[in-house]
């Protein structure tokens, strides 16, 4: 659609080559993915090992095990305090988005980072050694306080490192970490199903990606955007030439400075990105995580194993089948990688969204097939290989188009003085769904069925429209240079005045 291109013409194109500096730097600080994606993949596994329901949820237990229940499959693990374990760690993420978004742009990028391994390290040790159902909140509240942190701090810092030819590649090493952390969540339960007590393994072992942060958070260097921010102009140029490669970073250098002094007559981020010319910020912070959470995906991420269960497959199986799903996660991630700074943003949200809408419809087809109304019924082997292969379809549409994506668009279309804010509520928003949808998605299958996957699936194509229409492509585009894009569209350039009017609007609202 044409009204949603943008041709960068007009932006800076800022002299530089990808160092060694800067590919180890996103590498270590993506890492904070890895805290995001081993907790959605362990929960699931966790969740479904008989030895941890029977220890904290011997109710569910009872009724999955009881002969005589007269639950139908789909209402089999139906339970309020079970699905309180999986979201509530999505609440405090939400919660500590907010205070970690006064920390980001106050002490920096990396402290950030820093708490948010450090918070997700004591949860992971509470989890690990939880003697009663109290300890298990207590811990899962501080994983999410870690969550929180590192999802507010690492997409911000990856895309203000990251040279702008190569953002989007960069910046997508966020949610390559995610996949691998689900990857590697979903192998362990896989390996300590069978344990008496492989439950603890699983929730400790989150230690591990904690401790590796706090660690290789240590040896980060601050962005200079962060740098500049706080009044450090000389350690600033220090760090572009690192980062750049080249003596020539002037031009980089007072796009940044001028950005910076822009941001410095804001007093009050939070109430200046409410203000008409953020119209365009905003509406993509909210809207994107909100639709990212209703393609579906956690359903499958960190309840794989339960639904796998519930759809027929083996206690073996249904983990096995939650590993195939997970190494699919990560194989497509690299399609996104390779693919965003070339065929652009939008290529990839919309030719993602008709896949998962495909296959969201076959997949909720075969299970109404199968099952009904009535949740009895199993499925033979081939059509649970031909279930998984249309899940691991949708999966990998998802992981090259909205999962990526979902997490580095907002962080690139903020400028300097909004941007900790939009960051808060790009974070805020996806925690908030996160929860909802953990919290009542046992309950949504019990009474929806498989008219589950047809909910989600018309978010889809909804979602899909909003890209299509709305979001102009921000590929190769400085990130202090994205006003440009908006002045451009057919929609937003009704919100966003010219350079002149902006510096107008700033200065009168800098006047106490």
């Amino acid at each position: 659609m044409a009204g949603g291109s943008f041709v960068s013409s007009g932006s800076a194109h800022y002299e530089g080559k990808v160092t060694g500096f800067v590919l180890v730097t996103c590498f270590v600080a993506a890492m904070g993915g890895l805290l995001f994606g081993y907790d959605l993949g362990i929960t699931g596994g966790v969740t479904s090992m008989e030895t941890f329901l029977i220890k904290f949820f011997p109710s569910v237990y009872e009724e999955m095990t009881n002969a005589t229940e007269d639950k139908n499959q789909y209402c089999k693990f139906d339970n309020q305090l079970l699905t309180l374990f999986t979201s509530s760690l999505y609440l405090a993420a939400l919660i500590a988005s907010f205070f970690a978004s006064t920390t980001t742009r106050m002490l920096g990028r990396v402290p950030s980072m820093f708490l948010g391994g450090l918070f997700f390290l004591v949860g992971a040790v509470l989890n690990g050694f939880a003697r009663n159902i109290e300890m298990l909140i207590i811990g899962r509240i501080l994983l999410g306080f870690g969550v929180g942190y590192c999802n507010q701090s690492v997409p911000v810092y990856l895309s203000e490192m990251a040279p702008p030819k190569i953002r989007g590649a960069l910046s997508i090493g966020f949610q390559m970490m995610i996949t691998v952390g689900i990857l590697v969540a979903n192998l362990i339960n896989y390996g300590t199903s069978k344990h008496k007590n492989g439950w603890r393994i699983s929730l400790g072992v989150g230690a591990v990606p904690a401790l590796l942060l706090c660690v290789g958070s240590l040896c980060l260097s601050e962005t200079p955007n962060s740098l500049i921010e706080r009044g450090q102009h000389e350690k600033a140029k220090e760090m572009l030439h690192k980062i750049r490669g080249t003596d020539n970073i002037e031009p980089e250098y007072q796009d940044l400075v001028d950005a910076s002094e822009a941001a410095s007559k804001v007093t009050n981020p939070w109430k200046n990105i409410g203000q008409p010319i953020y119209r365009p910020q905003v509406t993509f912070c909210s809207l994107i995580p909100f639709f990212q959470q209703f393609t579906g995906i956690n359903v499958i991420m960190f309840y794989a194993p339960v639904l796998f269960k519930i759809l027929g497959f083996g206690d073996d199986a249904s983990l096995m089948s939650a590993v195939i799903t997970g190494g699919v996660n990560v194989v497509a991630t690299f399609v996104s990688i390779f693919s965003v700074d070339k065929c652009g943003r939008r290529v990839l949200f919309l030719e993602g969204g008709v896949q998962m809408f495909i296959c969201q419809v076959i997949v909720g087809s075969m299970i109404a097939a199968k099952f009904g109304v009535s949740g009895e019924g199993t499925f033979t082997k081939v059509q649970a290989d031909l279930l998984l292969f249309f899940i691991c379809a949708y999966v990998a549409a998802f992981a090259w188009s909205w999962g990526p994506l979902g997490w580095l668009v907002p962080s690139e279309i903020c400028s300097l003085e909004v941007r900790a804010a939009g960051q808060a509520i790009n974070v805020a928003v996806n925690m908030l769904f996160t929860f909802i949808i953990a919290q009542v998605f046992l309950s949504m299958l019990c009474h929806m069925k498989f008219g589950l996957f047809y909910f989600f699936a018309g978010f889809v194509v909804i979602m899909t429209i909003f890209i299509a229409t709305l979001l102009p492509e921000t590929k190769n585009v400085p990130i202090e240079e994205m006003n440009t894009v908006w002045r451009s569209h057919w929609f937003w350039s009704k919100f966003v005045p010219s350079d002149s009017d902006v510096a107008a609007h700033t200065d009168q609202k800098a006047v106490p």
